[in-house]
């Protein structure tokens, strides 16, 4: 076996093949995170990602993209942002996760949504948790009538809330894949105020990921595209999602709406409005991503499990990483999977973010 560390513009035609070839194989790895646009469009932006390409006796066996930070320190592609992590590989792959960091000349490499059935990181995970997940296999009008099933409340309420917002605003409409340059600019206005009065980080605050959204909006092809979902009211536009998919599934990303309709619950009908759409189109599931959120309990229908943990070799430089990640996300991870503990720091963010709006 050989390995080898190359940028993802250096990626030849064959190789992009072979990278796809994996992914049709197998539906855990067709995820939009793991695809090769979406290493590809990060790395124009990022110079520090790079793919290191793992060879055997039948040729190219896997590819495993990341970003090399100070010290050797590895994290996964637009670390922060996405909600799968890990390699694209033959199904069968034996690979030794510690040859691949002395392959790479990583110290260290840390994830937080590793797709846990890859198993050359099993025995690094420290933990996994529930992404959501809303299948669409058996179409739209059976994923609904599920949701009648699991969440009358829910179905009951986001029927009324969409008639009442018919009636009182104009004729509601979804658009799952819009080109609307001024549509993808006005959601990002909108997040970056959610994020502002949520007391969180506004991450369009940093140009590169504006720019990352703007690109990956470019792209739309049957295997990949960055797609931009309107939900419409007459002349209004309500809500709005931008996220990125492959043939086989959408990963929900930055869905955001015009708080002045808040309350007809715009996010809901959004949602649903994709989970309509994207049925239609033939994709198989919803990704909503790792998080606790009401919203997300109410429309999934099962769970993905996502690891995360470190791979680390014996040197310096991973030891000072891990005396100062792991403690505080160990810290983070207790806080956010106690509700008495969660709630009441997420309303201290809340009164944060309202206290610096002022």
């Amino acid at each position: 076996m050989q390995i080898s560390v190359i940028r993802p513009g250096e990626l030849g035609p064959s190789e992009l093949a072979r990278w796809r070839e994996f992914q049709d194989a197998d539906p855990e790895q067709d995820n939009p995170f793991l695809s090769a646009e979406f290493v590809t469009t990060v790395a124009e932006l990022r110079p520090q990602v790079r793919v290191a390409v793992v060879e055997d006796g039948s040729g190219v066996a896997g590819f495993f993209p990341y970003e090399r930070h100070r010290l050797g320190i590895g994290r996964p592609v637009a670390a922060g942002l996405t909600d799968l992590q890990g390699m694209v590989y033959a199904t069968g792959l034996d690979l030794d996760a510690a040859r691949l960091l002395r392959a790479t000349g990583l110290a260290a490499w840390e994830f937080d949504h590793l797709h846990v059935g890859q198993p050359m990181f099993a025995r690094h995970h420290s933990g996994r948790h529930p992404s959501p997940v809303i299948d669409l296999d058996e179409g739209y009008d059976a994923y609904l009538a599920g949701l009648r099933r699991r969440s009358p409340t829910t179905h009951r309420m986001t029927r009324y809330k969409r008639n009442r917002l018919g009636r009182e605003i104009g004729e509601v409409r979804h658009e799952a894949e819009s080109s609307d340059t001024a549509a993808l600019r006005e959601l990002l206005r909108w997040k970056s105020l959610q994020y502002r009065r949520t007391g969180r980080t506004d991450r369009f605050a940093s140009p590169w990921i504006v720019e990352l959204v703007e690109r990956l909006h470019a792209i739309r092809t049957d295997r990949f595209a960055g797609c931009l979902s309107l939900l419409r009211a007459g002349d209004e536009v309500v809500a709005g999602h931008f996220g990125v998919r492959t043939a086989s599934q959408l990963c929900t990303w930055f869905p955001a709406y015009d708080t002045r309709f808040g309350k007809y619950s715009p996010g809901l009908l959004q949602h649903l409005g994709m989970a309509e759409d994207f049925a239609a189109m033939g994709l198989r599931h919803i990704d909503m991503g790792r998080g606790e959120k009401d919203y997300k309990e109410s429309l999934k229908t099962r769970d993905l499990q996502v690891a995360e943990g470190r791979v680390a070799r014996a040197t310096p430089a991973a030891g000072a990483h891990w005396v100062l990640r792991v403690p505080v996300r160990g810290l983070r991870n207790a806080v956010l999977a106690r509700p008495y503990l969660r709630d009441p720091a997420d309303r201290m963010l809340k009164a944060y973010g309202r206290l610096v709006r002022r």
